[in-house]
């Protein structure tokens, strides 16, 4: 993408941008003009700290509505999964609310996919609203049936085309069975063009992709718009030709875009010309909308009489956040794992830091309740166990601690083992010792190894996993947040520590 002086970039410190709108000549129409209010990554129905959450969102949509005739309202995917209310109706919820709300269309992203591609196809049918995913292909070679490929959009005398992706690594991040997904930048051309022959004047990529994604996105040029999401960044760029949003996440932060369409006189013919000005709402500055709150409220009911039953006590602190379960062993990654291995009987039990989502603090003395569990463990996985040789369970490990620099979720969680590492070394040769009740793992020995069934399909880069031999599948597996929850409820006082299961290399 070129990058001029005419560049705008939005930060979280957001304040209002604006360029000059283009006027068309004597004689002609008068502009068109367009709003586009856009959001990403909402899975969290209600508010957080005073923002977020679909009523909020819903009263930034309503206000811009009632300021301007036409508005269109682009939501870059992540919904159904994960959150508490997923645990129990996986997605439905959110679809309904969303239904509310009133979109204009949906991007695929990767978590619709966290309870399966049948899952995805019944909340898909349940939208009141078009699900654009233009590279998610099934076997047969179509689109996932529920979804499509784009839609036309008419505005006054002109015509938006928006189209929709969704990030390849849906494949390693989530559970899609047998669809798969065509690269996103020669999709995005295929569409681009199919689009502007059918007469889009302006077109919108909606684009649930990645960051290296949405970089070749911007250098290729095919779209006016990328409106994206996936990675949680507020940010609004515009070099003059070609405009990009992501808007955060969990509508604490909603990206308006204010559009002027027309037509210029330029050499004899008509040329369609476009203009935006753009400006990020946050949402703890809004009144949340009186209808959508009350729907939340009810679904909060709901929840609570099923969740908010105290199930003990922890005697020690339970760290989960992002920075801690992705980097390092952890008090709640033990309690976790222990729960795992134990239920099943496993020799191993490994699972990733990033299926661990709560994102906060117990002090010692805290009251566990259902409702804490669930909130660590959304995605509904449950614990299967493998056989694995113990050359086997280093390269998980090994992948395990392979993106510890980017904080990746892969990042383990174990019981049962003692893993020196050292993560200076290249990828893939970062373990440097495993051990097992203070015996050095055999490599040619066969080992039972609790994991969860994510990543026993290969999720977050276990391939490894993927072929091993099953002792319990994911058909007569129990829900890990069952394991713990019994784990927790039976002993009463749990008081799991940090105890050397994970070393660096000194």
């Amino acid at each position: 993408m070129r990058r001029t002086s005419r560049r705008l970039a939005l930060t979280w410190a957001a304040v209002a941008l604006a360029v000059v709108v283009l006027t068309g000549s004597p004689g002609f129409a008068k502009p068109v003009e367009l709003t586009i209010v856009h959001f990403n990554d909402l899975d969290r129905m209600g508010e957080s700290r005073g923002q977020g959450g679909v009523a909020r969102l819903a009263a930034v949509v309503r206000s811009e509505r009632a300021r301007r005739a036409n508005v269109l309202v682009t939501f870059a995917g992540d919904a159904i999964s994960p959150s508490l209310m997923s645990a129990i109706d996986k997605g439905a919820h959110m679809i309904e609310l969303l239904n509310q709300v009133g979109l204009t269309a949906m991007a695929i992203g990767n978590h619709e996919y966290d309870f399966g591609p049948e899952v995805a196809r019944q909340r898909f049918s349940e939208a009141a609203f078009p699900v654009l995913g233009a590279n998610n292909i099934d076997p047969d070679g179509k689109i996932i049936e529920g979804a499509r490929a784009s839609i036309m959009v008419e505005v006054g005398r002109f015509k938006v085309g928006i189209f929709g992706l969704t990030t390849v690594g849906t494949a390693v991040k989530s559970l899609p069975g047998n669809i798969t997904f065509a690269p996103v930048v020669e999709t995005a051309a295929a569409q681009a063009k199919r689009l502007r022959a059918a007469g889009a004047n302006l077109v919108v990529a909606l684009a649930h992709t990645d960051i290296a994604e949405d970089e070749a996105l911007l250098r290729q040029e095919a779209v006016d718009l990328l409106l994206s999401g996936d990675d949680h960044r507020l940010r609004l760029d515009y070099d003059g030709r070609m405009l990009f949003a992501e808007s955060g996440q969990q509508a604490d932060w909603v990206t308006v875009i204010d559009l002027t369409l027309d037509e210029v006189e330029s050499r004899g013919r008509k040329r369609f010309v476009w203009s935006p000005a753009f400006r990020a709402v946050h949402t703890g500055r809004v009144t949340p909308d009186p209808e959508l709150a009350a729907s939340v409220r009810a679904y909060q009911t709901r929840l609570s009489r099923a969740l908010d039953i105290e199930i003990g006590t922890t005697e020690t602190e339970l760290d989960s956040r992002r920075a801690m379960v992705r980097t390092r062993e952890t008090a709640v990654g033990n309690l976790v794992a222990d729960a795992m291995r134990l239920a099943v009987g496993a020799d191993v039990a490994l699972t990733n830091g990033g299926g661990i989502r709560a994102d906060r603090v117990y002090p010692p003395g805290t009251t566990l309740t259902r409702r804490d569990v669930l909130s660590e463990l959304p995605f509904g996985n449950k614990t299967v166990l493998l056989e694995l040789s113990g050359a086997e369970l280093r390269t998980a490990l090994e992948n395990g601690f392979s993106g510890i620099e980017k904080t990746a979720g892969r990042f383990p969680q174990v019981s049962g083992i003692e893993v020196v590492y050292d993560p200076r070394r290249p990828a893939g040769k970062r373990v440097i010792e495993v051990r097992r009740g203070g015996v050095p793992l055999d490599p040619n020995a066969k080992y039972t190894v609790a994991t969860n069934d994510f990543m026993a399909r290969g999720g977050d880069g276990y391939r490894v996993l993927a072929s091993r031999r099953r002792l319990i599948d994911a058909r007569a597996g129990k829900l890990m947040a069952t394991q713990v929850i019994d784990y927790i409820t039976a002993r009463r006082v749990v008081a799991p520590r940090v105890e050397g299961r994970l070393r660096t290399l000194e």
